[in-house]
This record gives C-alpha cells, sequence and structure tokens, in this order.
C-alpha cells in the first residue's frame, strides 16, 4: 500500500499529483531562467547590482515573513531557536545565497548571462563531486566521466581559451555550498528563507542607511519598471521557491533534478537572443565538454529513473 504525506494513494490520484509535481517544477525553473529579463530594467537603469541585492534581501525578508504569518508556520520558524546547530546552518546558507545573489546579479548588470548560465549547468556535478569529496558518496562510472568532463571545460577555457570562467566559478560554488548547508539545516523552504534572509536584513539594512546619508541611494530616481522590479522582488524570490518545494514532494528527486536543467538552458537563449552575447570558437569548446558531461549525467539519472519504475 503506497502512502503519501499521510493519505492512502490510488494510482490516478499518484499520476495525478505527479504531474502537478511537474507543473512546480517546470514553472519553478522558468521562473529562475528567466531572472535575467526580469532583473534586467534595473540593470538597465544603473543600479549597482550591491544596491540590487541589498533591496532584494529586504522586500524578500518582508513578503516571507508575511507568508509565514498568514501560513501559520510560526512555531517551525521559533523552534530552530531550540536547535542551534540548525541556526548555525542557517547563517552559513543565508550567507551563501546572498553571495550567489550578488554574482549573479553583476553578471546580468556586466553582460555574462552566458557564464551564469553555465555556472548553473555545472551545480549538479558540482554537487556530486562535494557528496564524494566530503561525504565519501560513491560515484558510478558515468557520474565520474560527467564530473570529469565539467572539470575538462573548465581547464580549457581558463588555459588554451584563455577565459577564466570565474562568473560561472562562483555561482557553482556559491549555489552548491548553499545546497550542501542546507542539507545539514532540515527546514521547510519557507522557513529556511525566512531566516536567511533576516539573517542578512541588518548587513542590507545597514549598507542602504550607508548610502541614503552619502545621498549615492538608488531608488527614488528609478523609473516605474525598475522601481516595480524591485517592489516585486519578494515575490519573485519567494514564489518559485515554494512552488520549488511543492514539485519536490510529488515527484522523485531524480526527474526534479532532470528538470532543472531547464533554467539554464532558459538563461542560455536569453544570453545568446536577447542580450546578444556571442561564442567564440575557444569559449564554445569549452562549453561544449561541460554539456557533454551534463548529458551523460542526464543519461545516468533517466537510466535510474525508469529503473526505478517510475511513469509520468
Amino acid at each position: 500500500m503506497a502512502v503519501f504525506y499521510g493519505f492512502v494513494m490510488n494510482p490516478a490520484h499518484s499520476a495525478r499529483e505527479t504531474r502537478k509535481g511537474i507543473w512546480y517544477a517546470v514553472g519553478c525553473y522558468a521562473v529562475w531562467g528567466l531572472f535575467p529579463i526580469y532583473w534586467y530594467p534595473v540593470s538597465r537603469a544603473g543600479m549597482a547590482a550591491e544596491q540590487v541585492l541589498a533591496q532584494r534581501i529586504v522586500w524578500s525578508a518582508l513578503f516571507a515573513v508575511a507568508v509565514l504569518l498568514f501560513t501559520s508556520r510560526q512555531g517551525e520558524f521559533a523552534g530552530v531557536f531550540r536547535r542551534p546547530h540548525i541556526l548555525a546552518a542557517l547563517f552559513l546558507s543565508g550567507f551563501c545565497i546572498g553571495a550567489n545573489w550578488l554574482v549573479y546579479l553583476w553578471a546580468i548588470a556586466n553582460h555574462h548571462v552566458l557564464d551564469a548560465s553555465l555556472g548553473y549547468f555545472m551545480s549538479p556535478l558540482f554537487s556530486v563531486f562535494l557528496g564524494r569529496a566530503v561525504l565519501k558518496e560513491r560515484l558510478d562510472k558515468q557520474q565520474a566521466a560527467a564530473v570529469a568532463l565539467a572539470f575538462a571545460g573548465m581547464v580549457w577555457l581558463a588555459l588554451p581559451a584563455g577565459q577564466v570562467p570565474w562568473v560561472a566559478l562562483l555561482l557553482t560554488l556559491t549555489f552548491g555550498c548553499y545546497g550542501f548547508i542546507r542539507k545539514l539545516a532540515p527546514v521547510g523552504a519557507l522557513v529556511g528563507l525566512t531566516w536567511e534572509t533576516l539573517i542578512l536584513l541588518p548587513f542590507a539594512l545597514g549598507y542602504l542607511a550607508h548610502h541614503y546619508a552619502a545621498g549615492s541611494l538608488q531608488f527614488a530616481g528609478l523609473g516605474a519598471l525598475p522601481l516595480a522590479v524591485l517592489l516585486g522582488s519578494g515575490v519573485a524570490t519567494t514564489v518559485p521557491l515554494l512552488m520549488f518545494a511543492a514539485g519536490a514532494r510529488r515527484i522523485p528527486l531524480s526527474m526534479l533534478g532532470m528538470l532543472q536543467y531547464f533554467s539554464p538552458v532558459l538563461q542560455l537563449a536569453a544570453g545568446l537572443l536577447l542580450f546578444g552575447e556571442t561564442f567564440d570558437t575557444g569559449r564554445l569548446i569549452g562549453y561544449g565538454w561541460v554539456w557533454l558531461g551534463v548529458a551523460l549525467y542526464l543519461a545516468a539519472a533517466w537510466r535510474q529513473h525508469r529503473a526505478a519504475g517510475h511513469r509520468v
């Protein structure tokens, strides 16, 4: 008898839940994949990435707290106080995701959307590497080959192509470490995000106050569209995370992992088609090694998913 989150499921109900989970996951990854377009009005207005980050933290914290109160999750939130190791992990994950947001916003403002997409192509492979290096998890031959191909791509970009992909590397490291640390803090997505943004909030407010006192705060002079983007950043940050959590509850992790590549594919398309970024031959070869590793990783994940008997 299959039991799913407290109730007995029949096959028809299970299929419906799986389809819902796929749509939640695709919706989440679509939003993340379209973030370069979302943030573009602010970067075009000339707002510094650091100020955009501070604004994003403030509005995300306010919206996350509002949703937390609306969903009556205060007990879970307060329970973190009684678990110091989880609180410490959330401090670390908060600074990791803050650094990730800063690099990503800088990449959009400085025409490095393709490098950002490369970072998120590599993130799952880096997580596989972390599992082997830190947790001593065993890798099968295809996983090991996928990680090796991604590493070869980085070496090619740094040496023969002469272009160290700092944006991609920083996004990979910060997001990979964020995911790893969050495994040490088993709290819900909303509670975790609320804690992380509240931890970063004093730093963001202090930074904005400093620029306000210096007369260099870029906010009041923004046009209607950039201002709306900033005010909506809390919703844009929190809602896809809740969609991700809803999808993760309904579909296998292997399927969730395969669907996540929808996001960097959209970022890649945005960089090429909308932002006019281009590849030279050396850069294309380096990216090609990484994409080959991703393809090998996805093939292995799909085979495992089908072997487990999952059907959509």
